[in-house]
């Protein structure tokens, strides 16, 4: 089982295409940013997060 990280949203997943957005993923990721709460984040608000998750911080 290996983990990933989409392009796109740069959600972390286990998948081959994202289920947030169908992008692709990749194995070559670094940095892991967890949203619980993306209405009263700041840092979600700035990247762009709207769905609760874990994230990437750099997706290659």
């Amino acid at each position: 089982m290996t983990i990933k990280a989409c392009t796109k949203c740069k959600l972390i997943t286990n998948e081959e295409r994202c289920p947030l957005c169908d992008g692709v993923t990749s194995t070559n990721w670094s940095g892991l940013l967890i949203i619980v709460n993306p209405d009263k984040s700041n840092i979600a608000t700035e990247l762009g997060i709207n769905t609760p998750g874990e994230y990437a911080l750099r997706v290659r």
